[in-house]
């Protein structure tokens, strides 16, 4: 027995700053699970009533102050997976994974936050940068590694736009960092350890699709220079049951929103 799973995602960009936006998200998507990035709250200091306000009765969380910081909350139980390294030895909270309890038999989860590797595309001159290739190459490795997937998805702020339309304008971001070629044949080779892009599966490759406005620009949707940095991968077994994908773009305009919108995938698991 099937069960539809709504799954979304979203860099929240602070989760106490914009918890109440938390509310707007479930009005719109009415997702089953919310993974978060970037909620920059230490553990000790999680707003753990927030969930539950919004529907959400399971929570797992990994944060540290000011920076980084990933949580999942959902409506179906769920029991936390300890088995991935601390990513580049930094320990700094940029991974959680889960079991969700779906009756037709467990869904392996994970939420990332890939470094966004700061501004110079060199890793000789950037150490940002370095860190983000080594983080990428490092999980491509892992996920490589182990015996095939089957029931898992995998989201979060990946942090690059690896297809030509996934940028407003290909040639013009070669050399900016998110979609240099090392970064995206990177995000590329791990993506192909076993996964399917869960919402170009429903959008053709050669349609311009974003989940990501800079704050510099000023009116985003006039001159529309986004980038697609979220995402949502399924296993193959999973590929059949997608129902389809939400990029949910009027979130750009929330007040005191993040950069980033969110984004949501229905599935039969």
């Amino acid at each position: 027995m099937t069960q539809r799973l709504r799954i979304a995602t979203w860099n929240i960009n602070s989760l106490r700053l914009r918890r109440a936006l938390l509310g707007r998200l479930v009005e719109a998507l009415d997702p089953d699970v919310i993974c978060l990035q970037e909620t920059k709250v230490p553990d000790e200091l999680f707003p753990a009533d927030a969930p539950a306000e919004f529907g959400f009765n399971h929570v797992a969380f990994r944060g540290m102050k000011s920076y980084n910081g990933v949580a999942i909350l959902s409506r179906v139980p769920l029991s936390p997976l300890t088995t991935a390294p601390d990513w580049c030895g930094k320990g700094d909270c940029r991974h959680i994974s889960v079991m969700l309890d779906v009756p037709s038999g467990p869904v392996e989860l994970h939420n990332f936050y890939v470094p966004a590797g700061g501004d110079i595309p060199d890793r000789t001159q950037n150490a940002k940068f370095a860190h983000k290739l080594d983080f990428v190459s490092e999980a491509t490795l892992w996920f490589a590694a182990r015996p095939p997937l089957t029931r898992a998805v995998l989201v979060g702020d990946l942090n690059i736009a690896p297809l030509e339309h996934d940028v407003w304008s290909h040639k013009q971001l070669l050399d900016v960092v998110s979609h240099t070629p090392p970064e995206t044949a990177g995000l590329l080779a791990w993506q192909q350890t076993r996964f399917v892009d869960a919402v170009r599966h429903f959008v053709p490759a050669d349609e311009k699709l974003y989940t990501w406005w800079s704050y510099r620009n000023r009116d985003w949707r006039a001159s529309n220079r986004g980038r697609r940095l979220d995402h949502i991968w399924v296993s193959p077994d999973l590929q059949d049951g997608l129902v389809g994908q939400t990029i949910l773009t009027d979130a750009r305009d929330w007040p005191q929103t993040s950069d980033h919108v969110p984004v949501c995938v229905e599935m039969e698991a």
